[in-house]
């Protein structure tokens, strides 16, 4: 790869890093990923999240249009969480992560000093 092509391969990693940045986004995302949700089943996914991170991430995610907000209107209004199409084409991505994911925790988890522990 030439230094030029390594610039132009880096961009978009880039930018998908950008709309990804944080936490709690690829987390959301996955929970999302299985169906539609209510705020407080996110927020019982994502048990270590609080309401607060957990609304801006949300925010985020609907702006750069990954997620989309619907408004029930019920007393008290409820609000549903679902992914978008954009969202739904980072499954594989999400899918393989979670992979590697998991392999890396096996093998870091037998190196001295590892911070993933059971």
């Amino acid at each position: 790869m030439t230094k030029k092509s390594n610039t132009s391969d880096l961009r978009p990693i880039l930018d998908a890093l950008q709309v990804l940045e944080g936490k709690w986004k690829l987390p959301i995302l996955l929970s999302l990923y299985e169906g539609k949700k209510r705020f407080k089943e996110l927020e019982r996914d994502l048990c270590r999240v609080t309401p607060r991170m957990l609304v801006k991430e949300l925010k985020s995610l609907e702006i750069d249009g990954l997620v989309v907000r619907k408004v029930i209107p019920t007393v008290p209004v409820s609000v549903e969480y679902s992914i978008t199409e954009c969202g739904l084409s980072l499954g594989p991505v999400l899918i393989s992560l979670k992979c590697w994911g998991e392999e890396h925790r096996k093998v870091a988890q037998e190196t001295e000093g590892s911070k993933f522990s059971d």
